[in-house]
């Protein structure tokens, strides 16, 4: 039985294009309000996961649940839960910005007054209430992500499911967006399923499974990946290459710093405490998610081999 707790269950779940396993017996989870990162290079199986998801491509088998429904039975009742936010804009280039929201929101039966409503909030929050009566054709790449999530967000979706959403944007759109999403999540309990290719997005979610090859390799909190998967490092200034050397520790030089590897948190605890002579200007910092990433998969998220 499926477990109303999970926003997503997906088990045994299996996708092969010809001889390319695409998805390959894949089982994960995802609890209601949490963030939750999808991360792999670019054919690593995650748009594919997130098509069946949204119901826009069949599994060849296992099972999946998202907001209670079995998408082989309720896929209707699944297109009412779950807003997307696809790499490729889906809104028609023709229609103008208004447009495309009123030919969206219509879809969830909503009445006229209710369209405007939802509408006219949108695009207060999201920064485009100037631009609602040009056509989308005419939009920059940031005007077009910012309809895009106001069309999925349409719907109040217990499920936003955002595939890259903010790859090329400019910092104050991407902020604009997160902005937005967060509040949702606060105040409404919404699920936010994201695939993203900017490890530092990844490092706020509160779980991630990272795919290769349609296969899980690891899966975690991002604190739990970096402990297990990514170097700490101290920055130390002031100091000479000879000082840096009594260490005995892995080390990058740098123009006006060195960079001392560290298993953890705490070998770097007890490397200050133990030469504290050599600890005057520093500081530690945790292994990043790109670090997980490259040591888990040996590639690079362009998709180059490490």
């Amino acid at each position: 039985m499926v477990n109303t707790k999970n926003i997503v269950e997906i088990k045994n779940l299996c996708k092969s294009f010809s001889e390319v396993k695409a998805v390959n017996d894949l089982s994960f989870s995802i609890r209601q309000g949490e963030l939750f990162s999808f991360l792999g290079i670019n054919g690593a199986g995650k748009s594919t996961t997130i098509s069946i998801i949204s119901g826009t491509l069949d599994k060849d088998s296992g099972k999946v649940y998202v907001c209670g429904y079995d998408i082989d039975t309720d896929v209707k009742d699944i297109y009412s839960k779950i807003g997307v936010v696809f790499q490729n804009s889906v809104l028609d280039s023709v229609l103008t910005v208004k447009e495309n929201l009123k030919v969206r929101a219509s879809l969830y039966g909503y009445s006229l007054p209710e369209i405007e409503q939802r509408i006219n909030m949108l695009s207060k929050k999201l920064g485009f209430e100037d631009i609602l009566d040009r056509t989308v054709g005419k939009l920059s790449g940031g005007q077009r992500r910012r309809i895009d999530v106001a069309r999925a967000l349409i719907n109040d979706p217990m499920l936003l499911i955002l595939d890259e959403p903010t790859t090329g944007l400019d910092p104050q759109t991407r902020k604009t967006l997160w902005q937005v999403i967060n509040q949702y999540r606060q105040e409404k309990s919404m699920t936010v399923l994201l695939t993203t290719h900017y490890m530092e997005e990844a490092s706020e979610s509160d779980y991630v499974v990272i795919i290769d090859s349609g296969k899980i390799v690891a899966e975690g909190t991002p604190h739990e990946l970096k402990t297990k998967y990514a170097s700490d490092c101290i920055y130390i200034y002031g100091k000479s290459e000879e000082d840096v050397k009594k260490l005995n520790q892995k080390y990058q030089k740098f123009h006006n710093f060195f960079k001392i590897y560290t298993k953890d948190t705490s070998s770097a605890k007890k490397l200050i405490t133990a030469m504290p002579d050599m600890f005057d200007d520093f500081e530690v910092t945790k292994g990043k998610m790109d670090d997980v990433f490259l040591n888990v998969t040996g590639k690079k998220l362009s998709g180059d081999e490490q």
